[in-house]
């Protein structure tokens, strides 16, 4: 029964489905590339008037590899990734070609895929139909082979008659429908290698595009939710204390006229809320982007980090020519977590931080380490989202922590 199960398989059906269904698809594509090649070629002449035609043929091209990519992803269950917008130089008037439209990879790809499409798909129907056909033929063939006009089939100048011929038949007959399933999924597995060679990046570009589009989407939630952390913190902290300062000074004013010692005292307590929203407002700030780092860079703005540390740290930062912000930015708020997640879960009682920066323009190393129990999470919420930092300027983040330490955070920032 296993070696019959193939026959009846969902997806040996699905795949000679989409090999049917490609010619279909295959031969109006061929047929529009040919005719408007030939039109848009035969009206150049006329005023550029073939130019429009070449447009109106590159966007049906373009449409028509996403008809075939849903085709692919509903029949053979294959996700054949699309070209990035920026790879296409779009259109004027919607039809009329841009120079890099023309020149580049993802129109000449759409354009090969549309002409090839039908002749293949033609050859692999030929393909499957044949070992179907041909297996039928002769798996029955014992069932009529005595009507046949001359006593049998004939095969070249002799005729097939006899018994140990119609096993032969038989057995043959079978190796075909059996093959048939295979066959059909092979042909459809050259479609997707097709597609995914003429319809989308290669893969190890496309990867690269889907991890970059994750990415984007994560540091646009993490950007969100940093967003609303910020309004948070100023409508229950700077802004409460700027309140009671103004009831504060409020109160003040009233009481100069009659009681200056009570003013004063309401001056002064309105002097500690000043001092205390300033200090939230400057925490805040710190938490956004701290001046020190644009101010003074990342040895400061490091050591700054390590002295607010309840655990002891050793900073050693060789940077000496500064990278740009971004850079900076994502150096600082990965050993701003690193060491808050060292103070709050590791147990450690001494943290060395590393920056290094190799090479013109070259990558900065930036390497987190303590003494701690380990078993810190890739996964967890503060990692990830330093993690989606790091992948958002195209660089590397890497943690070992194995249970009962030590932790390694590093990350490999590139400065270009």
């Amino acid at each position: 029964m296993f070696l019959f199960r193939d026959l009846i398989s969902a997806r040996a059906w699905l795949a000679t489905g989409s090999v049917l269904a490609g010619c279909v698809t295959g031969l109006l594509s061929f047929l529009v590339v040919i005719i408007g090649v030939s039109v848009g070629a035969g009206m150049l002449p006329a005023a550029l008037v073939g130019v429009p035609v070449f447009g109106c043929l590159l966007r049906f091209d373009e449409y028509f590899g996403q008809l075939e990519r849903l085709r692919l992803g509903l029949m053979l269950d294959a996700r054949v990734p699309g070209w990035p917008p920026a790879t296409r130089g779009g259109y004027r008037w919607w039809i009329v070609p841009r120079w890099r439209t023309l020149s580049s990879r993802a129109t000449w790809g759409e354009l090969g895929y549309a002409l090839l499409r039908f002749p293949l798909s033609l050859a692999g129907f030929v393909v499957i139909f044949g070992a179907w056909s041909v297996g039928l033929t002769f798996l029955t063939l014992p069932l009529y082979n005595g009507s046949l006009p001359r006593g049998g089939a004939v095969i070249g100048s002799d005729v097939v008659t006899g018994a140990p011929a119609m096993v032969v038949s038989v057995l043959f007959g079978a190796a075909l429908l059996l093959a048939a399933p295979q066959l059909a999924r092979g042909l459809a597995a050259v479609d997707v290698a097709l597609a995914m060679r003429l319809l989308g990046p290669r893969g190890d570009l496309a990867a690269r595009v889907e991890e970059l589009e994750r990415s984007r989407e994560r540091v646009v939630d993490a950007a969100e939710a940093e967003r609303r952390r910020i309004e948070r913190d100023l409508h229950d902290g700077a802004q409460q204390r700027l309140v009671a300062l103004a009831m504060e000074l409020g109160r003040a004013k009233e009481k100069f006229a009659d009681d200056v010692d009570a003013a004063r005292v309401l001056v002064d307590q309105a002097h500690a809320e000043a001092k205390e929203a300033l200090t939230e407002l400057r925490n805040l700030v710190r938490g956004v982007h701290p001046p020190v780092l644009t101010a003074r860079g990342l040895d400061a703005a490091l050591s700054g980090l390590a002295a607010l540390c309840p655990v002891p740290v050793s900073v050693r930062v060789d940077v000496p020519v500064r990278p740009r912000p971004a850079v900076e930015a994502v150096a600082y708020f990965v050993v701003a977590e690193a060491l808050t997640n060292v103070a709050k879960h590791s147990g450690a009682t001494a943290a060395k931080v590393w920056v290094e920066r190799q090479g013109h323009p070259g990558t900065l190393t930036v390497v987190v380490s303590d003494d701690g129990v380990g078993g810190a999470d890739p996964d967890g919420a503060g990692l990830t989202g330093l993690a989606d930092r790091v992948n958002g300027i195209d660089g590397r983040l890497s943690v070992e922590s194995p249970s009962g330490g030590p932790t390694i955070i590093a990350a490999e920032l590139p400065c270009g």
